[in-house]
């Protein structure tokens, strides 16, 4: 597969992403919240166009170097196929909790990653509200598990399909049926979930970090648990409104919801 063909397949698997969690929102709205795209597909038009730039195919180079170099586990045990998948998923949505923790623990992290906390309408849209320099900054990490997993590329295409689809929905302003919100909770990240870590509240900031899996919050203390039955105040607790573009490109110059220590 060529660095062209994967990018169009992920392409495709974002717009199909987007269109589920869309019409969650629609079909089941939870706080019937204002809508507000202006800034957050700006920024993500920026960094398309970023990512383009810098490394538009990396992940697909990297997986089909792993494979032809017998580099990382997979290919070292010569692992089978239907092993590979799941490993892969497994170890890649480990690696995006981390990073995930790491920048709301780490002070020049955090002042990237404050861009994506600064909505204050939690929506499908806020999933794609990153500052470019987040996503350029964890790249290399991203590459390295890749490569270090040993990923195939069919593993990292589901990976990244999937992961779109839990991102979006779990950013939507969704309402689920309570008993199946409790028994999906169990292992994925739910919507309800997602909200709580988006809080003003201090407190309830640094929990649910997962993103496809919540069985990582569980297992390494980080699990809040949270209802579409609950009500939750998202945003920065210093912002009353929604930075635009500009505003956003700018925000790392402050540090927002926790000590700039």
């Amino acid at each position: 597969m060529t660095e062209g063909e994967f990018n169009l397949v992920r392409s495709a698997g974002f717009v199909i992403a987007a269109g589920v969690a869309v019409a969650l929102q629609r079909w089941r709205p939870h706080a019937r919240l204002r809508r507000r795209l202006g800034s957050n597909v700006a920024l993500w038009a920026v960094n398309l166009v970023v990512l383009s730039a810098v490394c538009g195919g990396c992940a697909c180079a990297v997986a089909r170097w792993a494979t032809t170099a017998q580099v990382g586990v997979l290919n070292a045990t010569a692992a089978p196929l239907w092993l590979g998948l799941p490993v892969t998923m497994l170890a890649l949505d480990l690696v995006s909790y981390c990073w995930h923790r790491a920048n709301h623990r780490i002070p020049p992290l955090w002042r990237f990653h404050q861009v994506h906390h600064s909505d204050a309408a939690f929506t499908v849209s806020t999933g794609v509200r990153f500052h470019p320099g987040e996503l350029v900054l964890s790249l290399p990490l991203r590459l390295a598990a890749i490569a270090a997993v040993g990923a195939p590329i069919i593993g990292v295409i589901v990976f990244e399909i999937v992961f779109s689809v839990a991102n979006l929905v779990e950013h939507g302003d969704i309402d689920l049926p309570l008993e199946f919100e409790r028994r999906l909770g169990r292992v994925c990240i739910t919507p309800a979930l997602h909200r709580r870590h988006h809080s003003r509240r201090r407190d309830e900031l640094d929990s649910n970090f997962g993103t496809i899996f919540a069985f990582w919050d569980r297992l390494l203390g980080t699990f809040a648990d949270n209802s579409s039955a609950e009500r939750v105040d998202t945003g920065l607790p210093e912002l009353s409104r929604t930075p635009g573009l500009s505003a956003a490109l700018l925000l790392p110059r402050h540090v927002y919801g926790r000590s700039a220590t």
